[in-house]
């Protein structure tokens, strides 16, 4: 079956190489949706990387932007928050740009000093004292999870899976109604699909129904918690805080926006693309059987190659030179991720996915910085308990057709993936 699932994507690569080579630089657009979908997009940013790392786009869906593809240079920008801002106000953190009066602040999307008064709030989730009590939890759910999926027919990972693990997750962080957790999943998705006919939602204002749909939710059990002694729940912690008590409603729908989409898309789509890169790299997934140590250095390999969210957005605050182009004060800077992630001037072999690299860390995935993901080291230990478990029960998981991508050039995911286990 593997050879059928290669097949398919090899001639696609093949097409997207020739169409990424004969057009002109100046009308590259990264960010299409389309190439996301179609995992296409990998041929154009080994052309930018290698011949115009810092490329300007005169105009796409999103207007337009400045395109940072090279690890260094994406480095470069996430630590100059002087000249490089995260603000809400200016458009915030994603190429797409939010109405003025959308828009919402959240501590990912907010400069110094506020940001971090307000990300040391849920700092206190993560500490290892408190992921070691998780740790208990996340197994005893793995294990159920996995104990009742269908064998010798074929399934959807990623519903019954990555979805269903992550989601049960977030209802832990959050203290969220179990019966309900679902809603999770799906506000998650809303916020940041595009909208369009046949999409998940068709219009921007049916996102903003659905977004205060969530708001409304959160803010009774925000009621609940504030009346309740401190515990140890997201919520909670928000609810107790100086810096996060007295939040306007957009800054709190903001920050649960965040940590609903932080909490979900990247564990979800790295667990889907976990089994996605073993099938295509069976000699890893035979050395991963062989050795089930090496889940150490697999998750964060699986992360870098899969990288879950594509891209980081800032503003220029002023005119800045930048390795020789003139970016200009209010211009959109798009540090893509997943180029910086394939640059094989810091990453040997990066095409490879190899699960026992020397340095396997050194990927962009969780950003870089005062904004580096605050969830990472939950992120790497639900994969690894997970896997854990998995490499328990099955001998292998066989994905069965290619899977159905995300149309986003900010999400980068799996809406399917239709796999087997044997009987």
């Amino acid at each position: 079956m593997h050879g059928t699932v290669d097949l398919a994507s090899d001639s696609q690569l093949r097409t997207a190489r020739d169409a990424a080579q004969a057009m002109p630089l100046a009308d590259f657009d990264v960010s299409n949706p389309e190439l996301f979908k179609t995992d296409s997009f990998w041929p154009y940013f080994d052309r930018l990387r290698r011949e115009e790392p810092v490329h300007y786009c005169k105009d796409s869906m999103f207007g337009p932007y400045w395109s940072v593809t090279k690890y260094n240079d994406i480095m470069d920008i996430e630590t100059n928050h002087a000249v490089f801002s995260s603000a809400a106000s200016l458009g915030g953190i994603t190429i797409r740009d939010v109405a003025p009066d959308l828009r919402r602040e959240s501590f990912i999307a907010m400069d110094q000093p506020r940001h971090s008064a307000q990300r040391k709030t849920v700092a206190p989730m993560f500490t290892p004292t408190h992921l070691d009590e998780l740790a208990i939890n996340i197994r005893k759910r793995s294990a159920e999870c996995l104990d009742n999926l269908p064998r010798g027919e074929v399934f959807d990972w990623v519903d019954q899976v990555s979805i269903e693990l992550t989601t049960q997750m977030l209802a832990v962080l959050f203290d969220f109604p179990w019966e309900d957790r679902r809603k999770l999943t799906r506000w998650s998705d809303v916020a940041t699909t595009l909208p369009g006919p046949g999409g998940l939602v068709a219009t921007e204002e049916e996102r903003q129904a659905e977004l205060m749909e969530c708001a409304t939710y959160f803010a009774r059990l925000w009621k609940e918690r504030i009346n309740q002694p401190p515990k140890s729940d997201l919520l909670s912690m928000m609810a107790h805080s100086d810096a996060t008590r007295d939040m306007d409603p957009k800054n709190f729908l903001g920050n649960l926006i965040l940590l609903i989409v932080g909490g979900n898309d990247t564990t979800r789509n790295t667990l889907s693309g976990s089994v996605y890169a073993l099938n295509k790299n069976p000699d890893q997934y035979r050395k991963l059987r062989d050795n089930p140590d090496l889940i150490d250095s697999f998750v964060p390999e699986v992360i870098r190659w899969q990288t879950p969210l594509a891209h980081m957005r800032r503003t220029a605050l002023e005119d800045i030179e930048f390795r020789g182009r003139q970016i200009k004060k209010g211009d959109k800077v798009v540090m893509w991720y997943v180029s910086g992630n394939r640059d094989e001037d810091v990453i040997d072999r990066p095409y490879d996915f190899i699960i026992d690299r020397a340095r396997p860390r050194t990927h962009l995935s969780f950003g870089f910085g005062i904004h580096r993901c605050v969830g990472i080291r939950l992120a790497e230990l639900q994969l690894r308990i997970i896997w854990e478990e998995i490499l328990k029960r099955y001998d292998n998981i066989e994905v069965t057709a290619e899977p159905k991508r995300v149309y986003s050039s900010f999400v980068k995911g799996y809406e399917t993936l239709p796999v087997r286990i044997a009987g």
